[in-house]
């Protein structure tokens, strides 16, 4: 269906050409899924819009492209918009940002269909309520007048799904369309695709960096770095017997469920063959455990509740109160990495945020060294703030682009009194931008001249440049390549050793979550299912919930 010979791509850039693609030559067979694994800029998403043409204006595309033996790369525009949503189609990554924020989901893939078929306006709504149907949308009537914003990151994807199958093209491209998503609706959207795949007998070109993710629905896989092809074969042979050393590296620094290492591989490890497997045994975990848990702890959350009252328009004579967070209690101690895994919408992020006080309990105790932070006056939380630190989900986003990056460390500094003058303070960030693996002249650069895993150290180093007793890692790694994964998890492990720092690490990842904590809770609807050891937890998982989520776990074939 789809053959690629050859295929150059290259950006002009002042005078320059940086050559992202080489020589890449694949095939995509009829009814088939061909899966594209590798890290972020090893051309991946670069090959799936060249297929489309919709690289930007600087670029320099050399080669074929086949789609059923004719040339995309011949195609004028014209002809190339009736090939594009019509014959082949893509998802993107990011539903939020690709669906039109000011139109309704309904009108959206309405949209598509009168761009390409010949239908009357009732014929395509029952089209866009049966494809809603398709893929699985809850009351598919309400969702097609909703906007984005109004509905999950789940069912936003399902609508791109749906925008995307409308023409039932003969094939789909589907660019990391579960990343950040929860574990159990990422299991629902690889199963759904793959029905879909096989009721409308299209092919897919699936496009990921999780090995495991990719191996467990791909008839093929292909393995790229730096714009070319490293390993081609099938998922069996490419997950249980790869032959390059890159490919070991991406299956073996996710962290796994079987064995718990000291300090995760990395690319380069396999690459220059220096990585040495410690496991981290369970008398030494115990031994850790004991040390950690004779103290008194650090925070106790008692009975807190976090209840948001939704607005209601006129007509609406009653409502009911979001619960986010429902009498939920635990401690956390000195030294300790609490971890909290649940579903979108469970409550993780809300109780990370009335900790911080940026939003406001509806009731109960949180007591910071005996202190009830709830009841604090704002003159009296500088030292709080000053104590529990945040590392966000998105370090790009938390960054100033107008401010480099030195300047937003020492801010930060300043504002909390942190050293005394401006000297000091600056070689003090030096040593920090040193301690988390940049280098000392990256303090005057921006953000945007950084790769997401260096932003994501940017975004350590600020939060502990306050020399906090507390940091709440809130989705920290979700976003980020499993090899760029597993060097930040290093990171935080080992600048917790060093300063006895303690965690609350919340991830919707749950081999990640068991890899860095000793205690798990597991939040579902504002409340906590369950709370135990991490490794009990996942040897013998007490809920019906928990169970599913451990079940959604990818694991490879």
């Amino acid at each position: 269906m789809l053959k690629i010979n050859n295929l150059y791509v290259k950006f002009k850039k002042n005078d320059i050409k940086i050559e992202i693609i080489q020589n890449l030559s694949f095939e995509v067979a009829k009814n088939s899924i061909l899966g594209i694994v590798g890290e972020s800029g090893s051309g991946k998403s670069i090959t799936s819009l060249s297929i489309l043409r919709l690289l930007a204006k600087n670029a320099e595309v050399s080669g074929e492209i086949f789609f059923e033996e004719e040339n995309l790369l011949e195609f004028p525009e014209k002809k190339m918009q009736e090939v594009r949503g019509n014959q082949i189609s893509m998802i993107f990554q990011e539903p939020m940002s690709s669906l039109n924020p000011s139109m309704r989901c309904g009108q959206q893939v309405e949209e598509i269909l009168f761009r390409h078929k010949n239908l009357t306006k009732k014929e395509v709504k029952e089209e866009v309520l049966s494809l809603f149907e398709k893929v699985k949308l809850p009351n598919p009537e309400i969702i097609f007048k909703k906007y984005p914003h109004e509905i999950s990151g789940g069912q936003k994807q399902r609508v791109m799904i749906a925008m995307a199958i409308a023409c039932k093209p003969k094939l789909l491209i589907a660019d990391e369309p579960t990343t950040a998503l929860d574990v159990t609706v990422q299991k629902e959207i690889i199963d759904l695709l793959k029905s879909l795949q096989e009721e409308m007998q299209m092919s897919i070109i699936f496009i990921t960096h999780d090995l495991e993710l990719i191996s467990e629905i791909a008839d093929e896989i292909i393995v790229m770095q730096k714009g070319q092809i490293v390993e081609k074969n099938t998922p069996n042979e490419i997950f249980h017997h790869p032959k390059e050393d890159y490919t070991k590296a991406l299956i073996n620094s996710k962290p796994k469920l079987d064995v718990r290492l000291k300090t995760l591989p990395t690319v380069s490890d396999f690459i220059k063959n220096t990585f040495q497997k410690v496991i981290f045994t369970a008398k030494e975990r115990k031994e850790k455990q004991e040390e950690i848990y004779n103290k008194k702890p650090i925070l106790e959350v008692k009975n807190l509740k976090t209840y948001f009252q939704p607005k209601k328009s006129f007509l609406e004579k009653e409502f009911e109160l979001i619960k986010a967070v429902d009498d939920v209690s635990f401690q956390l101690y000195e030294g300790e990495t609490l971890g909290l895994v649940g579903e979108s919408g469970c409550g993780k992020s809300t109780l990370s945020r009335t900790i911080l006080k940026l939003e406001k309990a509806t009731d109960g105790e949180i007591l910071y060294k005996g202190v009830d932070i709830t009841k604090l006056k704002r003159s009296s939380a500088k030292q709080f703030r000053k104590d529990i630190q945040l590392i966000f989900q998105d370090p790009f986003a938390s960054l100033n682009p107008k401010m480099k990056v030195g300047e937003a460390i020492m801010e930060v500094m300043s504002v909390h009194n942190i050293l005394k003058g401006r000297k000091e303070r600056r070689e003090y960030i030096f040593e920090l931008l040193e301690r988390v693996g940049l280098k000392r002249e990256f303090y005057d650069r921006y953000p945007h001249e950084f790769s997401g895993g260096q932003r994501q150290r940017i975004g350590i180093a600020r939060a502990i440049a306050l020399q906090p007793k507390i940091i709440i890692c809130d989705e920290s790694v979700s976003a980020l390549d499993v090899s760029v994964q597993a060097q930040v998890l290093n990171l935080l492990n080992e600048l917790k050793e060093k300063y006895a720092f303690t965690y609350i690490f919340i991830s919707h990842d749950l081999s990640v979550v068991k890899y860095m904590s000793d205690q798990l809770i597991v939040m579902n609807k504002g409340k906590i299912e369950e709370k135990a050891d991490a490794d009990k937890i996942y040897e013998n998982p007490a809920s019906e919930y928990t169970k599913k989520l451990i079940a959604s776990i990818p694991k490879g074939i």
